[in-house]
């Protein structure tokens, strides 16, 4: 089979289109036949030679893919050949041919297509698991989700408001982003390249602050994040965009405020894990409630491409410029 793979570790002119062996799918997987990919910030990492994927997993980069069932392994009992399906692996998305454990795999509805279904798994799949699994988000809280036009910060708006969040707060790094966040749910849209976001979270919550924290950022953020959470505060780390190493903070607060600070993962967790979170996800969030006139919940893209095009592609996604998914269609 053809799938992008990698000359070197290093930027994004290291990805080309060759040739790599097909994989076959185990008595508990099922062979898909891809149509859609989406790129992931995670995929950046990997291909710098930094993220590993995680053990009995492809080394090819890709997490989130929609498609067709070409084959089924001998005990699976759900899926069939020639079913429209979509969800989330451990790798080997960008490629012609990908298999996924059955518990993983979900129905694409007829409602929406294989490229939006394919922009899906991972962003929602993250965005559940941090503000309900860690984060215990309950109805009238306030909540902050940084770099809300991100894929994750949009499930997470939506999210939020449908589970009856008092004051949805988001950064973003345009005023076209935040006005963006704000047709999605959220109630405070702050542009942090021109605001200070700590200062005005402040002075909205009379100095209170906020209940739960969703933070990519890191090092920058951290010290803000933590006084910025208020009593019996919860903040669920996901990425450290601007660095890992934090110095001078004052952990008083922590002990002050009894913060709970925690780190979060998805791709290294446990097939078993990974299927509970599937099931949620897939009732709450999927089933029912995308595509239709009336649904819950949108999905947005901001670009698709052809996967000839994927140094372009990528390229946009790490200019930092893109409002929802970047699909790559496979032909």
């Amino acid at each position: 089979m053809r799938a992008v793979l990698i000359k070197q570790p290093g930027d994004a002119q290291q990805l080309y289109i060759g040739e790599y062996p097909t994989p076959t799918p185990s008595e508990t997987q099922v062979l898909i036949k891809i149509k859609s990919f989406c790129l992931n910030r995670m995929d950046i990492v990997q291909r710098q030679g930094h993220y590993p994927p995680p053990p009995g997993a492809s080394e090819l980069l890709g997490v989130e893919v929609s498609g067709v069932i070409e084959s089924v392994g001998s005990s699976v009992t759900k899926f069939k050949q020639g079913d429209e399906v979509f969800g989330l692996m451990g790798g080997g998305g960008y490629a012609e041919y990908a298999v996924m454990e059955e518990r993983l795999v979900m129905p694409k509805p007829k409602e929406i297509t294989f490229e939006q279904a394919a922009a899906i798994p991972e962003t929602w799949f993250t965005a559940y698991q941090a503000l309900f699994l860690v984060s215990e988000l309950k109805k009238g809280e306030d909540v902050l989700i940084h770099a809300g036009a991100s894929g994750v910060g949009i499930a997470a708006i939506q999210l939020a408001k449908e589970a009856g969040a008092n004051r949805i707060f988001i950064t973003a790094g345009t005023d076209e982003k935040v006005k963006f966040c704000k047709t999605l749910g959220a109630t405070h849209g702050i542009n942090y390249k021109t605001e200070n976001w700590a200062e005005i979270i402040a002075k909205e919550t009379s100095g209170k602050g906020v209940n739960v924290i969703v933070d990519f950022i890191g090092k920058n953020y951290f010290a803000n994040n933590i006084e910025t959470l208020g009593l019996d505060g919860r903040m669920v780390i996901l990425a450290f965009m601007s660095g890992a190493q934090v110095d001078g903070v004052n952990l008083g607060p922590i002990l002050r405020k009894r913060l709970r600070i925690q780190g979060s993962t998805l791709r290294s967790r446990s097939v078993e894990y990974q299927a509970h979170l599937r099931e949620e996800v897939y009732n709450h969030a999927i089933k029912g409630h995308f595509g239709c006139a009336n649904g819950k919940f949108k999905i947005f893209i901001d670009s698709v491409y052809d996967w000839k095009d994927i140094i372009k592609a990528t390229e946009h996604m790490e200019a930092n410029k893109s409002m929802g998914k970047i699909v790559v269609n496979v032909s």
